[in-house]
């Protein structure tokens, strides 16, 4: 197999999958490529893309469900979800435009098979927590079919979880369900002005702790935020602690009174409306505080109040610009290129305190000689191979995208 194959059919790709694994030739699974960036470079004999497998398959908006085939478009899925007022609950991140592709080619699939859960994740959870049924080609060219239209107990592994977050190194997935939410009638966001890492963690724990329903919370440093494009915080002079609320307009009113009041005492605040908020956030899916510079950039989980001292350790060793999500726990991290991307403070640094750090962007070269994903301990690892045995026990599905051993 040469060059790119774009299967229109889920049985034309289970035959191309077939056929790699009789050659044992090594294939790189791709969407668009908006993510291509991400992980260790692979060595493979051809791509396989799932572009062409578009197209929703099912609506049903009372039940608050749809499928799609694995290359519909993200924008499609929300555009026909919008139709009925309705919206992805984990609200997934575009990385395209922060690894220097055009915005909006992310794919469904894709979406599913990074696991990469937005703002709202605080609140809904992840993707994974909202796949409902999968379709999907193993390594041996099967066609495996998990799931349905409703959320079940399971017994042994959830395939749909299990499949969710490998990057493309189980399966092929060709098509998905996913459970939406309605979308709420009225947004509005809260920004505190210029406060230090440490209380705005401190702020956001304490807004999502209340009883207001708060739906995203985040904190740029004034680096970050000064690359902001929205008209009313393009250009801030410091850092910005956004607190996001959405619900019906009287209850979002209500709320954001209850919560002006209990920030007060943190200083200067303001107030974005509807149509401010949502450029806001959407803004932030496509982390455009991170574009226009090509330094390596870390996404580490933490526990929430274990972020500021994190990132404040890692300062130490080498220059870093931090954002923090999901309250802090979760921490976008730039630093300037020394070679190795700070790989090894930011891992000892990680180690100390606990938590998880992926390289999300960096050089191939850099990418191909430090670790890009987590290390796994021992028993993880062992599963880990395991699964990848059983799914595919050739390895010829992005082989080494991950872990070089899988």
């Amino acid at each position: 197999m040469q060059g790119v194959q774009r299967p229109t059919e889920e049985r034309e790709l289970a035959h191309l999958v077939a056929e790699a694994a009789r050659t044992r030739l090594p294939l790189e699974i791709a969407g668009t490529g908006s993510k291509r960036r991400v992980g260790r470079p692979m060595d493979v004999a051809g791509v396989i893309t799932t572009r062409n497998l578009r197209g929703i398959t099912l609506t049903e908006p009372t039940e608050l469900v749809i499928s799609a085939r694995a290359g519909t478009l993200l924008s499609a899925i929300e555009s026909e979800l919008a139709k009925h007022n309705q919206q992805l609950a984990a609200e997934p991140l575009d990385l395209g435009p922060l690894l220097g592709e055009a915005p909006g080619q992310a794919t469904v699939g894709g979406i599913v098979a990074t696991n990469l859960s937005g703002a709202r994740r605080v609140q809904r959870g992840a993707v994974r927590d909202h796949l409902l049924g999968i379709r999907c080609v193993n390594g041996r060219g099967e066609v495996i079919k998990w799931g349905g239209r409703v959320m079940k107990n399971v017994t042994g592994y959830d395939l749909c979880r299990t499949l969710a977050g490998s990057w493309g190194t189980l399966g092929i997935l060709t098509e998905v369900t996913l459970r939406a939410i309605p979308k709420a009638e009225e947004t509005r966001t809260l920004v505190l002005v210029d406060q230090p890492d440490a209380i705005a963690v401190e702020a956001m724990c304490q807004a999502i702790g209340t009883p207001y329903e708060v739906s995203g919370t985040v904190h740029l440093q004034a680096a970050l935020a000064a690359r902001l494009r929205s008209p009313t915080l393009a250009g801030a002079r410091g850092a910005i602690t956004a607190l996001r609320i959405e619900h019906f307009s009287p209850a979002v009113a209500y709320r954001a009174e209850k919560l002006k009041s209990l920030f007060m005492p943190y200083g200067e605040l303001i107030e974005l409306d509807h149509a401010a908020s949502l450029q806001f956030w959407e803004e932030l899916r496509q982390l455009s505080f991170l574009q226009g510079t090509r330094d390596p950039v870390w996404r580490i989980s933490t526990a929430p109040g274990m972020g500021p001292r994190l990132v404040e350790s890692v300062g130490r060793y080498r220059e870093c610009r931090a954002a923090y999500d999901w309250s802090g726990g979760l921490i976008w991290l730039e630093v300037p290129d020394q070679g190795d991307a700070g790989s090894d403070d930011i891992r000892r640094v990680v180690a100390t305190l606990g938590g998880h750090a992926t390289l999300v962007r960096a050089e191939t070269q850099v990418r191909r000689t430090v670790d890009v994903f987590p290390p796994l301990e021992a028993g993880v690892r062992q599963l880990g191979r395991g699964l990848k045995a059983a799914f595919d026990p050739l390895g010829i599905l992005n082989p080494g995208r991950m872990y070089p051993d899988q």
